[in-house]
This record gives structure tokens, sequence and C-alpha cells, in this order.
């Protein structure tokens, strides 16, 4: 494995760490907490996906055409800094402002590391991102159940104060913090390397900027596959904000078992995805994403109808294999179909795409929720697994005749 991309995984495992921690399952019941009904826990951890809806095609642009190197650390700065503003909060109307700017730190470092790796990658693009996600996602694996874990032990048997939560964002901060002063070690030793970016004049930084847009966001087959990849991670977004609610308050589980219940979904996901990635550099991608939709909607719709949590461990787990076989062929076919001198553009529009999705579940979640009492939360998980089978059929009539080039638009670095 190249170096580069050893260090990438090292950075990007504290960074996904502090990151999930911050999230799930102890957001939404920080916005219990703070007197959040249904539909504003799902707009607090919604909101920092709106960030990254905003922002994620512009960082990936700028790092096309301002170099890579810059733009990483900037991300990075925003997993170290802003975890300390949860410190203050003692209000939701706080939460929110907070909630945006975090997201800051994914929708700057994301396409542009995606970029990095895929350009260090060549022909075996699904197998490398495949691992560099699984590698990360190891730190999502370990956020949710640690910070279930935390909950349960700082509350002590009852409900969590809003100072049992401020030591849990201390934890944030410090890991965020870690990912930072390793990344910086990363970027210093990567000094002079292409692929991190050699930076433009002004004029041609703006050319380039404007071409990057262009290319993007009129290839039909990159926006039909981003947008399938946007209707997974709605749905993965929908289970982050309610997922832990139904377990605590529905069903009676500790904050650590509902912590459990994601982390069995991201162990699924982090063995399958090497597997799926070496499958879809060999297969048609296609044919994959469309069988991984079909794989995420069935134990979606599933979920609220059981009550057993070996039977939501299960289901949890189905998903996670299919959100493997979604993310292991989504980025490497939009890699495909894209130039390489747009490459972060492309990762920007393809992160931006599926923000949408992840922004927009917790929030239609809600709603739907909140439309059918409050309590009942089968309507909603129906109506979201049908909107990702909808999606697949959309995508896989509108693939038809598309044919990525599959070969790699441009060498290796050195």
């Amino acid at each position: 494995m190249d170096v580069r991309l050893v260090g990438l995984c090292g950075v990007g495992f504290l960074a996904r760490c502090s990151y999930a921690l911050a999230r799930t399952p102890v957001l939404a019941l920080f916005a219990s907490a703070l007197g959040a009904g249904p539909e504003a826990v799902g707009l607090a951890v919604g909101i920092s996906t709106v960030t990254g809806v905003l922002f994620k095609m512009p960082a990936g642009v700028l790092s096309d055409t301002l170099g890579r190197r810059w733009m990483l650390l900037v991300g990075l700065a925003c997993f170290a800094l802003v975890p300390f503003a949860y410190l203050a909060i003692d209000s939701y109307a706080w939460l929110l402002p907070v909630r945006f700017v975090h997201g800051f730190a994914t929708a700057i470092y994301s396409p542009v590391a995606m970029a990095v790796v895929i350009e260090t990658a060549g022909e075996r693009r699904a197998e490398t991102l495949a691992w560099f996600s699984s590698i990360t996602l190891v730190g999502n694996l370990l956020g949710a159940p640690l910070g279930g874990l935390l909950l349960t032990l700082l509350a002590a048997g009852g409900a969590p104060g809003l100072g049992d939560f401020h030591v849990i964002y201390g934890v944030v901060a410090a890991l965020g913090m870690g990912a930072l002063l390793l990344g910086i070690l990363v970027l210093r030793s990567e000094r002079g390397r292409p692929a991190l970016g050699q930076g433009k004049r002004l004029g041609e930084s703006w050319r380039a900027f404007q071409s990057g847009v262009r290319q993007i966001l009129f290839n039909r087959s990159v926006l039909l596959t981003s947008n399938l990849e946007g209707m997974q991670h709605l749905a993965v977004g929908a289970l982050e904000a309610f997922l832990p609610v139904y377990a605590v308050q529905g069903l009676g589980f500790t904050p650590f078992q509902a912590g459990l219940l994601w982390a069995v979904q991201t162990v699924m996901a982090l063995l399958s995805k090497p597997l799926m990635g070496r499958m879809s550099d060999r297969k048609d991608r296609r044919a994959l994403l469309f069988a991984g939709m079909i794989l995420c909607a069935l134990p979606f719709a599933a979920m609220p109808w059981v009550s057993s949590f070996s039977a939501l461990l299960a289901l949890s787990a189905v998903f996670g294999l299919g959100e493997a076989v979604v993310n292991s062929s989504g980025a490497a076919l939009v890699a495909d179909l894209c130039e390489a001198n747009h490459l972060g553009a492309a990762m920007g529009a393809f992160g931006t795409l599926f923000d949408v999705g992840h922004a927009a579940g917790p929030m239609v979640a809600g709603v739907l929720i909140a439309l059918s009492g409050g309590t009942d939360y089968r309507p909603a998980f129906a109506g979201i697994a049908l909107l990702l089978v909808g999606s697949a059929l959309v995508f896989r009539i509108g693939m038809r005749g598309a044919l990525p080039t599959r070969a790699p638009t441009a060498p290796p670095p050195a």
C-alpha cells in the first residue's frame, strides 16, 4: 500500500472516530435532552450534512485548481477546532449553528482525500477506495459504541445531563486534534508530490474552476450515479437520527445497545467493502449498485416491525452489507466516467449529491414520524424504503448505454 495512503488512513481513522462520536447515538439524544421533538432531532442530525451539500463540490474543484494539500489541512482544522464549541451549548438554538459549522470538516476533507486515493490507485480504483473506506470506517465503528458507552457510564443508569454530553464532546475535540497533528506530519512529508496539487495562478484557477463545474454538472451518468448514492445515504441519515431514539425511547434499550446497533452495521460494511471493491473492478459496477440498493431497502423497511435486539442487530448487518455494495462501486464508477483533471470536481459533485440524501434523511423521517403521531416509525421507514427501490430502477433505466472506460484516465503519480 502506498505510504501516502497509509498516512491518510491514519488521519481518516482519527477524524472519523471523532465525527462518529459526535453524531451517533450521542447527537440525537443530546438534542432530545435539550427539549427537541422528532422534527427538531432530525434537523439537528441533518444540518451538518447541508454544509456538505453546499461546499463539497467547491472544495473538490478548488483542490483541482489550487492544490489538495491546503484543502486537506483546512478540513482537518475543522475536525480539531469546531468540537470545542459544543462545550458551551446549553440550548437547542445553539446546537444548530455548531452542527452546521462542524459539517465543514467532512465537506472539505472527504472529496479531496478521495481524489488523492483515486489518483494513487490506477486501475484498482474500487478496491483501493474500498480499503481506504474500510480502514477509516474503523473510526466510525469505534465512535458510535464509544459514545453510547460513555453516555451510559456518565449517566450511571439515569437520564444523561448536559454536563455528561459536554464531557463526550471534549473527547471529540481531543480526537480531532489528533487527526490534525497527524495530518500535518503526513502533509509535511508529502511536499512536492503531484497528487497533492501544484497550485495555479488566479486566472488559470478560475478558468479551471468553471470548466470543472461545467464538465460535471452536465454529465448525466455522473449525476445518476451520485443521485443513487444520495438516496442510499438518505436511509443512512434516517437510521442515524431515529434508530437510537427508537431503540432507547421506544424499546427501552440502553444507549450502549443503541450504539451497538450502529456498530454492527459498520462492521458488516467494513468487512465487506474490500471484497465488493475487488468484485466491482472485475464486473459491471452498474449491476452491483442496483443490487446493493435493493439489499438496503428490505432490512430498512423491516426494522420498525421488530422489537427484539437480536433481530435489529441482524437487520442492521444486512443493511451494512447493502451499504458496502453501493459505496464500493459508486465513487469508482464516477471516476470511470470523468476526466482526470476534473477528478476533484467529480468527487465534490458525488459528495454533494449523496450529502443531499444524508441531510434529507433525518428531516424527511422526522416529518413522517411526526405525521404518524410521533411514535409509529413504520410508515416513515416504509416510505423511505420505497424511495430506495424507485431510485434503483431510475438508475438502471437511465444508465442503459452508458459505457465507462474502466481504464485509468491518468497514470498514478510516481
